[in-house]
């Protein structure tokens, strides 16, 4: 068993797909044990950086999504430090750098590990990632299943394209900012909060449906090109 596994990382797909894993998982463990921040303290802080405020706050931002903070947590929290506009600007510059990030190092560690191993229908969802528009990254986007940063390391180990796929991240990251950056700054100066702040969960709700459609389509598409075969010929 042992012999296996160290044949397996020889092979630097498996290896460097293995590294992927590793960083995702101390990324994962790191975000179990980090203190949370007290959020009425946090306007304080753009105060105390002054002009350098908006640069650590992209940059900042940016970092924690690479390192899988939920864009929640980051939002609200830019929200109640900068402002709904300025905390969702913000938010979605450091968003957009963070998916660039994410889909660079999966497409560096992971791809070579997939395009080898995927096969029947897995190997046609990789095809439609492929093959995805904007519409597409933005429909996945929008469903809850996984944080911003894992899905940037996930779409880099498919043969998704980079502009439509940022594109659509940022496209997708838009609604719910505003809005979660008006939940944070009514935390820290209360007031009453934009409808905005419940749209992620309606727009979640389409996204789910416009995905389950256009992937049944694509398989439906897949079975109808898909060649007959042969008939057997009757003995004599």
């Amino acid at each position: 068993m042992t012999g296996r596994v160290r044949q397996l990382l020889r092979q630097r797909s498996v290896a460097r797909f293995t590294l992927l894993l590793l960083v995702l998982g101390l990324f994962g463990l790191g975000l179990l044990l980090a203190p949370r921040p007290e959020v009425a303290e946090l306007p304080r802080l753009a105060d105390r950086l002054g002009p350098l405020a908006p640069v650590a706050a992209i940059g900042g931002g940016a970092l924690l999504l690479v390192a899988l903070v939920p864009r929640t947590a980051i939002t609200v929290v830019w929200g109640a430090i900068f402002g709904p506009l300025l905390g969702a600007g913000y938010t979605l510059a450091a968003a957009l750098i963070a998916a660039s990030a994410g889909f660079a190092v999966g497409r560096l560690l992971g791809r070579e590990f997939v395009a080898e191993r995927v096969r029947g229908r897995l190997a046609r969802l990789d095809g439609w990632f492929a093959r995805q528009s904007v519409l597409g990254v933005v429909s996945v986007r929008l469903i809850p299943i996984g944080g911003f940063g894992l899905i940037s390391y996930g779409y880099g180990t498919t043969g998704a394209r980079l502009g439509p796929f940022l594109l659509g991240s940022v496209l997708a990251a838009a609604p719910s900012a505003f809005g979660y950056a008006a939940v944070g700054a009514a935390a820290v100066s209360p007031d009453e909060i934009n409808w905005l702040a419940v749209s992620p969960g309606a727009l979640g709700l389409v996204a789910t449906a416009v995905l389950a459609v256009r992937w049944w389509r694509a398989e439906r598409a897949a079975r109808t090109a898909r060649p007959a075969p042969n008939p057997v010929p009757d003995p004599e």
